[in-house]
């Protein structure tokens, strides 16, 4: 079992740092860019119909890193979420598996 998942986390840092080595004058941008650089070149007069809401509350664009913070507090909220769903799945089966095995034991004394 070690063996395995020590083969699938080299597994995962192979495919995360091979790109950054191979590809060396790729530029690695992320959906964003991609999307408004394909809403330019269908319509280059394209005029957004609404602002972020931060963005317009400072009169600028958020700084990296704040933009950064709050996509982790983002992810850490839902990664919180599924974790507690998972955690009270769990316990469920837990407690459903204890009845049974109570039930099992008073028909057998029974």
């Amino acid at each position: 079992m070690k063996k395995k998942v020590l083969l699938g986390i080299l597994l995962i840092l192979l495919i995360a740092l091979i790109p950054l080595f191979v590809l060396k004058d790729a530029e690695f941008g992320g959906s964003d860019d991609a999307g408004s650089q394909v809403v330019e070149e269908v319509d280059a007069s394209y005029e957004p119909w609404a602002a972020p809401l931060l963005e317009t509350l400072i009169g600028g664009e958020l700084p990296g890193e704040v933009e950064s913070l709050f996509f982790c507090i983002q992810t850490g909220i839902g990664v919180g979420i599924i974790a507690f769903f998972m955690g009270r799945f769990v316990e469920r089966r837990k407690w459903m598996n204890q009845e049974e095995s109570k039930e099992k034991k008073q028909e057998t004394t029974a």
